[in-house]
């Protein structure tokens, strides 16, 4: 069962993606839902969420797009059916329509193209379909939201009357325009509506003249709006009329409430399966952002995150228009904890977040931005310590804290767990807190958890070198401008470029060098050679980019050229043949005009057949052996072609790579034998320093500030005693 407190979901940011994911939600409680998205406890459960989002993924890039699932929120109308003898409004049965009818539409879908999507039809399956809600509500309510004249026959007697009484309305009103405008009674405007009834505008003087219900008058009292004693008497019949339409319809809109009442259950699980698929919805939505994909999941101890994403990183980068560095990680039974060390700001906490967050997303059911051959396999437990762990509520320091939750990771910590520290060790005295760090990471060990943790403490470095199944790390750097390469390099610490960084930040030299005398020469020398090595590193990467980027043209380069040797082949070819038709044709017509000529002098037929046919029979004798002869050459020719350009292609790759392995090596400088007093430097070293003395095959080094012993194949001559 998954333990996951939510202050790991907050260390590793999880609330951010849900708050992406929710944005791509379509409905009220799809959002809601999204937020509340937690890991799942149950295996199958999860792989059947996570086939579910694949499969909604796929349906971006099909025939068969997924329809809309998109409907208004029942709440309301869910309390009422629950409440007996209630009735709805009119309004709410066109909510609990369109969501019924949404959700037949995705039912019959998912039903129809199962091959395309199993799992998304395995969940429409545990929904019933039918169009008995809908048929109901179709019967008496119209699209518009209004219900029908022909709901009951009692309501289609009083809407006939109804218009009937209106007409009778208009008709008495007009009459009484028309009399009363005649003889002046009215003013300009003639008529207005009040208490949305329709009345005379009567000049105040003629007021006693007009027959009617006075009903008001203007603000200066000069008009007085009467309603006509004969419109008058049809708008009290029109207005009983009306009432009685509406307890009409709450007599017909009650009797629907109980034709839908029973479907409640189904109502509540059609809710729930449209906002399931909202929330589906929006995680392949996120997920096409992101590139998301489903790895590999297996029961074998192995996390394999090949060219892996930061998502969070990654979409504000994109959005900046920068470019996000991908990482890739590895863990096995054999090689179960990683040690990051390194300069800060150099993306350590990114890289351990990274792991943190796409296993955490993984387990809550959203595919992942890795690479297709990336696969994992499922944690009871992410257990985190990372950011400021200084809490106020308690007043606890800084290093307080962190033994307080190293004391909680003690307890939970197995051989299924993750473990991500940020900064291991630190808030305390280096070397006790050092010493106590060492003793958490053994335990850790001996427990066989997998885990990711960040330091700057040397004793941590050289633990993760000596323990068989733990493995030091580091983040590239330049090695000339000490810029992060966002690389993350397995199989070596790293420097933290301490006084490099100082130096780089304008801090004085003097300075520096006097700090490097406050502490011991062998952690100068460890952390310098940590430094050297790491430089190393980044200059075999690039000399590897660039003779991986020279074969990669040196093959482009072959493949053309066999190309073009093909050409010019199959050119030769032809050409060859058609001056071999092209003779044929002139000996034949040669031949056929001396018979022509001979056969114009003696008018001898019998002879011209004869010496025609000759003609021919030898021309087909020539041709069976001729083509025999033909393939012969033909295929020799072949085979020499094929052999010359086997041979150019050979030269051509013979010499590319004498090219590169001239461009990678550098030409060996005469060896000089050093002497005591001599001016030296390392090897593509800058810092130049005099021997001071030689002991067997090492050398000690005087820089100035501190010394150095160096071995001798290391140092190149500068400048000899004089």
């Amino acid at each position: 069962m998954i333990s996951i407190t939510e202050k790991t979901l907050d260390d590793l940011q999880f609330p951010t993606i849900l708050e992406t994911i929710a944005s791509h939600c379509v409905t009220d409680i799809g959002k809601e839902k999204a937020h509340q998205i937690l890991p799942f406890h149950n295996k199958k459960v999860l792989m059947n969420a996570l086939m579910q989002t694949s499969e909604y993924v796929a349906s971006y890039s099909n025939n068969n797009f997924i329809p809309n699932h998109g409907f208004d929120a029942i709440h309301h109308e869910i309390k009422f059916l629950g409440i007996q003898n209630s009735a709805l409004e009119v309004g709410s049965f066109r909510k609990i329509a369109a969501l019924s009818e949404t959700c037949n539409v995705l039912l019959l879908f998912f039903k129809k193209f199962d091959d395309y999507y199993p799992h998304l039809n395995e969940k429409a399956s545990a929904v019933e379909y039918t169009k008995d809600i809908l048929k109901s509500i179709e019967e008496i309510v119209d699209k518009h939201g209004e219900v029908k004249n022909n709901a009951s026959v009692d309501l289609l007697e009083i809407r006939k009357q109804i218009n009937v009484v209106r007409g009778k309305v208009n008709q008495s009103f007009g009459a009484a325009l028309s009399q009363y405008n005649g003889l002046g009674y009215l003013d300009d405007i003639k008529e207005s509506f009040v208490e949305n009834r329709r009345v005379l505008a009567v000049l105040a003087m003629y007021r006693r003249k007009v027959k009617g219900s006075i009903l008001g008058s203007s603000k200066t009292g000069s008009i007085a709006y009467i309603e006509p004693e004969a419109t008058l008497n049809y708008s009290r019949e029109l207005t009983n009329l009306e009432y009685e339409e509406k307890e009409e319809v709450k007599r017909i809109l009650k009797y629907l409430t109980e034709i839908v009442r029973p479907f409640l259950p189904l109502l509540i699980d059609y809710q729930n399966f449209l906002s399931d698929i909202d929330v589906i919805s929006a995680k392949a939505k996120y997920a096409n952002r992101i590139s998301g994909i489903l790895p590999l999941i297996t029961e074998n101890r192995r996390v394999f995150f090949k060219d892996a994403f930061h998502p969070i990183l990654y979409l504000n980068n994109k959005q900046k228009q920068e470019k996000t560095h991908p990482q890739t990680f590895e863990f096995t039974q054999e090689s179960r904890i990683i040690v990051i060390s390194g300069p800060n700001a150099g993306g350590k906490t990114i890289s351990l977040k990274t792991v943190g967050l796409l296993q955490l997303m993984l387990q809550s059911g959203m595919l992942i931005p890795v690479h297709e051959r990336s696969e994992t396999f499922l944690f009871d437990r992410i257990l985190t310590d990372i950011g400021d762990n200084q809490s106020i509520e308690n007043h606890l320091s800084t290093y307080s804290y962190r033994l307080k939750n190293m004391n909680y990771f003690l307890k939970k910590c197995n051989n299924k767990t993750l473990f991500l520290i940020d900064e291991f060790g630190t808030g305390s005295d280096p070397e006790l807190g050092g010493a106590l760090a060492e003793i958490f990471l053994e335990e850790f060990y001996h427990r066989e958890a997998f885990g990711i943790i960040t330091t700057h403490y040397s004793n941590l470095k050289i633990l993760a070198n000596e323990l068989p199944f733990t493995q030091n790390a580091n983040m590239l750097f330049d090695e000339k401008t000490l810029e992060p390469l966002y690389k993350l390099v397995l199989g070596q610490a790293g420097s933290s470029f301490t006084f490099e960084v100082a130096q780089k930040n304008g801090i004085p030299f003097g300075l520096i060098n006097r700090a490097k005398k406050k502490i011991e020469v062998g952690k100068v020398r460890f952390d310098k050679t940590i430094a050297t090595l790491q430089k190393e590193r980044s200059k075999l990467e690039k000399t590897s980019s660039s003779l991986k980027e020279e074969e990669t043209k040196a093959r482009e380069e072959s493949k053309k050229l066999e190309s073009t040797n093909a050409k010019i082949k199959q050119k030769l070819e032809s050409y060859q043949e058609l001056y071999d038709s092209n003779q044929k044709s002139i000996y034949l017509g040669q031949k056929v005009n001396e018979l022509a000529h001979k056969y114009f002098n003696n008018k001898n037929k019998k002879e011209l057949v004869g010496e025609l046919m000759k003609m021919v029979e030898i021309e087909n004798s020539k041709r069976v052996k001729t083509t025999a002869k033909e393939i012969k050459v033909i295929e020799q020719k072949k085979k020499e072609v094929v052999q010359e350009v086997a041979v150019q292609v050979e030269e051509i790759r013979q010499e590319k790579k004498e090219k590169k392995i001239k461009a990678a090596l550098v030409p060996e400088k005469a060896k000089v034998t050093l002497k005591v007093g001599d001016r030296v430097r390392m090897h593509d070293g800058k810092a130049i320093g005099t021997i001071d003395k030689i002991e067997r095959k090492k050398a000690v080094v005087n820089y100035g500030v501190f010394t150095s012993n160096v071995a001798l194949d290391l140092l190149e001559l500068v400048e000899a005693k004089k």
